[in-house]
C-alpha cells in the first residue's frame, strides 16, 4: 500500500523531521569544523616541514669549506688564455709569457687520385714517443695500438675509417689539395711525447717499401723509413712564468702553478702578461648572503604560521604552540653560541656580521665580512664548515660526520702506507722475440691481464717504458682506473701499482717472457696506514685512517713521513654543519612527527565519532518519522470522524424554538 505522509492529517511530516534532524545533527558540523580545523593544522605542520626541508637543502654550500678558500685568477690578457684557479692556490702575482703552444704530430701520405683507390690490407701498429737524436723513446703511459685493415676496408677511405673507429688515439681524415687526395693521420694529444711511430704488418709482406700498407709507415728514428710526411711537428707548450722557462706537453697546464690551471689559447712570445691571484671575495660574500636569505625565508614561514594580529585580534593557526616555539628557540640558540673553533680566530657569527633583528630576521653587514676575509689571522671557513687542521705538512683533513666531536686530536702513525711492488731477481733480457719471450701474465690490484711486447731489442729504461705502456693501454687495466709504474735498476725491473694500501698488489702469474724479464720475482702487496688519533686504534685503507670514539667519521690522509708522533688534528664543527644537524634532527626526530601523528590520531578520533554519530541518526530519524507517522494517521482519522458527526448533524430535522 502506498502512503504519503500529510496527505490525510495536512501535517507536513518531512518538512517536520527534516527540521527536527536539522536541530539533532549540530554536533555533526561541530565534528566537521573540528576536523577541518585539524587538517589545516596538519597542513600548517607539512609547511613547516617543507621550509625545513629547504633551509636544510641551503646548508649544503654553508658546510663546504672550499666555499670560503676559493682562489680567483685575473689573467690581463684574456685572448691569450683562460686561468682559473683552486683554494690551494696562493694569493699572489706572477708574470707570464706564452712563448708557443703545445701542438699535435700530423702526417700525410702521397696523393691518390680518388678516396676508393685501393692502399692495401694487414695492420697497422701506432706508437707514441719522442723523437730525439735520431732515437724514439716510448711514451710509457700510452700503450701501442694495432689496427687490422682488411681487404674489405683497403681503399684510402676504408683505411680512414677503421683507423677512426679504432679509438687508437689518433684521428684519420682524408684532404684534397687540389691534385688528389692524401691522408692525413693527426695524434689526438699534443705533446712531444705523443709523437707518431707507424708500423706495419702487409699483407704483400713487405712491410717497408712504399707499396700496400707499407705506404703509411712513419719512423723518424735513424735508420727508419718515412713513407708518411711530415706536416706538423710534435711540440709542447712553452712558456716562462716568473723568469722560469716551462715546457708541457698540453695546452691545458695544471701543474705549473700550484692550484692554477692554464688553458693557452694563442701565443705571444716576447710579452709578458700579468697574472693575480686573489682570494675569491664575491663568491663568500654570496654564500653568506644566501645562507641569511635561507634563514629568512624560513622565518618567515615560521611567523606567518604562529603570529598574533593584535588589531584584528586574530591568531595564525600555530600561534601558541609548543613545537613551533621549541623549533625557534633551537635555532636562534644554536646561532647565539659561541662554537669550539677549529683554530681560525672566529667563534661568533656576529664577527662576520651576521647578527640578529628584533622581529627575529638575521641581517648581514657585507663591510664587515669582508674586512673579516681580508684578515690573514681569521679563516672564514671554520666559522661555518666542519674543519681539521693539522699540524704535519703530510697529514691532511679528509671529511668528517655530523657527530664527530670537536677537540684537539693527537696523531701517531705505526705504519706509513705502500704500494704493492714486483721486483725482478734478475737483469732483464734485452732482446723480446715474437712467440719466445713477448708475454706477460699479470694480475694488478686484483684485475688480471695479459700482454703482448713488440719484437726488437730494448735498454733497460727502454724495455720498462714498453712494459709500462702495454700493462697501462690493456682494457681490463685502463676501464678499471688501474695504472703502473715501470723502473729499472741495473737492468732489474720493478713493477709498482700506483694505489696504496692492502689492496695494492702486483703479480706476475705467468706468459713467456715471465722468466727472460723478471726471473723469480718477489712480490710484495701494500699495506694500509695504521695508527691510533688520540690513543685509540684508528681504521686504515690506503692512505687514510678513521678515528673511533670521540673522532669518530674523522677521515685523516697520510701521505707520507715517518712512524712515530705525527702531531694535531685541531677540528671543530662550523655553524652550516651545527645547523645541519639539529634540522635534520627535527625533520627526522619526533619534535614534528609526534605533532603530526597526534593530529592523525585526532581526525580518526572525529571520523570515528562522525560514524557513531551518523548511525544514532539515522536511528533517530527512524523514531522521529514512525511518531509523527503515526500522529498522522491518528489525526486524519479524528478528522474522518469529524467530518462524518459534522454531516450526520446536518442531516437531523431542524426544530424551532
Amino acid at each position: 500500500m502506498l502512503s504519503s505522509p500529510g496527505i490525510g492529517s495536512g501535517l507536513d511530516v518531512n518538512g517536520i523531521v527534516s527540521q527536527l534532524m536539522a536541530i539533532e545533527r549540530q554536533p555533526l558540523a561541530a565534528l566537521d569544523n573540528k576536523e577541518a580545523k585539524q587538517q589545516t593544522r596538519l597542513t600548517a605542520f607539512g609547511s613547516l616541514k617543507g621550509a625545513l626541508s629547504t633551509f636544510q637543502s641551503s646548508l649544503s654550500a654553508l658546510s663546504d669549506p672550499a666555499k670560503f678558500t676559493g682562489v680567483t685568477a685575473n689573467f690581463a690578457d684574456a685572448t691569450l688564455a683562460n686561468v682559473s684557479a683552486t683554494s690551494s692556490a696562493a694569493v699572489g702575482s706572477h708574470s707570464v709569457e706564452i712563448q708557443t703552444l703545445a701542438q699535435s704530430h700530423k702526417l700525410k701520405s702521397a696523393n691518390f687520385a680518388t678516396t676508393s683507390t685501393t692502399l692495401g690490407s694487414g695492420t697497422l701498429t701506432i706508437q707514441f714517443g719522442t723523437y730525439s737524436g735520431g732515437t724514439f723513446t716510448l711514451n710509457p703511459d700510452k700503450a701501442a695500438q694495432s689496427i687490422t685493415i682488411s681487404s674489405d676496408n683497403s681503399s684510402l677511405a676504408g683505411v680512414r675509417n677503421t683507423i677512426n673507429q679504432a679509438n687508437a688515439g689518433v684521428t684519420a681524415s682524408i684532404v684534397n689539395d687540389g691534385s688528389g687526395n692524401r691522408l692525413v693521420i693527426a695524434s689526438n694529444d699534443t705533446g712531444l711525447s705523443n709523437a707518431l711511430k707507424i708500423t706495419t704488418t702487409d699483407a704483400d709482406t713487405v712491410n717497408t717499401d712504399n707499396a700496400g700498407l707499407s705506404q703509411l709507415v712513419y719512423d723518424a728514428s735513424t735508420g727508419g723509413t718515412t713513407n708518411l710526411t711530415q706536416t706538423v711537428a710534435a711540440s709542447n707548450a712553452t712558456l716562462v712564468i716568473d723568469g722560469i722557462s716551462i715546457s708541457k706537453a698540453s695546452n691545458k697546464i695544471t701543474d705549473a702553478i700550484e692550484g692554477v690551471t692554464f688553458n693557452l689559447l694563442k701565443a705571444n712570445a716576447g710579452t709578458a702578461t700579468s697574472l693575480n691571484l686573489t682570494r675569491d671575495t664575491a663568491s663568500v660574500q654570496s654564500t653568506v648572503s644566501s645562507f641569511v636569505k635561507a634563514f629568512n625565508d624560513l622565518n618567515k614561514t615560521i611567523v606567518d604560521l604562529s603570529k598574533y594580529d593584535a588589531n584584528t585580534k586574530q591568531a595564525s593557526i600555530l600561534t601558541g604552540d609548543s613545537t613551533v616555539r621549541s623549533i625557534q628557540t633551537q635555532l636562534r640558540n644554536v646561532m647565539s653560541n659561541p662554537l669550539t673553533t677549529a683554530g681560525g680566530g672566529l667563534s661568533i657569527l656576529t664577527e662576520v656580521g651576521i647578527s640578529f633583528q628584533t622581529d627575529g630576521t638575521l641581517k648581514l653587514d657585507p663591510a664587515k665580512l669582508s674586512s673579516v676575509m681580508s684578515d690573514p689571522t681569521k679563516d672564514v671557513s671554520t666559522l661555518f664548515a666542519s674543519v681539521g687542521k693539522t699540524s704535519d705538512s703530510l697529514v691532511s683533513f679528509v671529511s668528517a660526520k655530523t657527530d664527530t666531536a670537536n677537540g684537539k686530536y693527537s696523531l701517531n702513525i705505526s705504519q706509513i702506507a705502500t704500494q704493492g711492488i714486483a721486483v725482478g731477481s734478475t737483469a732483464a733480457a734485452l732482446t723480446i722475440n715474437s712467440g719466445v719471450n713477448d708475454k706477460l701474465d699479470l694480475t694488478i690490484d686484483g684485475v688480471s691481464a695479459s700482454v703482448t711486447l713488440a719484437s726488437g731489442t730494448y735498454t733497460a729504461a727502454s724495455l720498462a717504458a714498453e712494459i709500462q705502456s702495454r700493462i697501462n693501454g690493456t682494457s681490463a687495466i685502463s676501464s678499471a682506473g688501474i695504472k703502473v709504474t715501470l723502473s729499472e735498476a741495473a737492468g732489474s725491473l720493478t713493477i709498482t701499482s700506483n694505489r696504496y694500501g692492502s689492496a695494492s698488489t702486483v703479480s706476475i702469474t705467468g706468459g713467456s717472457g715471465k722468466l727472460s724479464l723478471f726471473g723469480t720475482p718477489v712480490e710484495t702487496s701494500g699495506v694500509d696506514v695504521a695508527g691510533t688519533i688520540n690513543g685509540i686504534t684508528a681504521t686504515g685503507s690506503g692512505q687514510t685512517l678513521t678515528g673511533a670514539a670521540d673522532s669518530s667519521g674523522l677521515v685523516i690522509k697520510i701521505t707520507g713521513g715517518g712512524t712515530g708522533a705525527r702531531g694535531d688534528i685541531d677540528f671543530a664543527h662550523g655553524f652550516g654543519k651545527k645547523l645541519d644537524k639539529i634540522v635534520g634532527e627535527m625533520l627526522n626526530g619526533r619534535l614534528i612527527d609526534s605533532r603530526v601523528d597526534g593530529i592523525k590520531t585526532s581526525i580518526k578520533d572525529i571520523d570515528a565519532q562522525r560514524d557513531t554519530l551518523n548511525r544514532r541518526l539515522e536511528n533517530t530519524e527512524k523514531r522521529i518519522r514512525a511518531q509523527y507517522t503515526a500522529l498522522d494517521a491518528t489525526i486524519a482519522s479524528m478528522t474522518q470522524t469529524s467530518n462524518f458527526l459534522q454531516q450526520q448533524l446536518s442531516n437531523l430535522p431542524s426544530t424551532s424554538s
